[in-house]
C-alpha cells in the first residue's frame, strides 16, 4: 500500500510540474475537460463518448511523456546535438500522430452524430 501511495504522489508532482513549465500541457488540460461534456453530446453511444474523451487523454499522455524528453535532453546537454535534436523531433512527431488520431476519432463522431456515415 506504501509504493501504491508514494507512485500516486509522484504522479501527482509529475503533472504539477508539467502544468507550470509547459504551456501545450495546460491547452491540452483545457481541451480534456472540454472534450468530457462535449463527448457526450457528440458520441452517439456511450462507448463512442468514451472513445472520443480518450482520444483526448492519450494526446494529453503523448505530450507528457514528449516533456519528459525534451526535459531530460536538455539535462544532458545544453550544446547543440544534432541526435538530441532527432530525439526531440520524433517526440513532437508522436505528439502530432496522436493529434491526427484524435482528432479524426472527433470527426468520425461529427459525422457519425449528423448521420452522415
Amino acid at each position: 500500500m506504501w509504493r501504491f501511495w508514494r507512485a500516486t504522489i509522484n504522479s501527482r508532482n509529475g503533472l504539477a510540474f508539467a502544468i507550470r513549465s509547459e504551456q501545450a500541457i495546460r491547452e491540452e488540460l483545457v481541451a480534456l475537460v472540454l472534450a468530457v461534456p462535449l463527448a457526450w453530446v457528440i458520441g452517439v453511444t456511450v462507448m463512442r463518448s468514451f472513445q472520443l474523451v480518450a482520444a483526448v487523454a492519450l494526446v494529453l499522455m503523448v505530450e507528457l511523456i514528449n516533456t519528459a524528453i525534451e526535459k531530460l535532453s536538455d539535462r544532458l546537454t545544453t550544446d547543440h546535438d544534432p541526435q538530441i535534436g532527432q530525439v526531440k523531433d520524433m517526440g513532437s512527431a508522436a505528439v502530432g500522430v496522436a493529434l491526427a488520431v484524435a482528432g479524426l476519432f472527433w470527426l468520425f463522431a461529427i459525422a457519425e452524430r449528423m448521420g452522415l456515415i
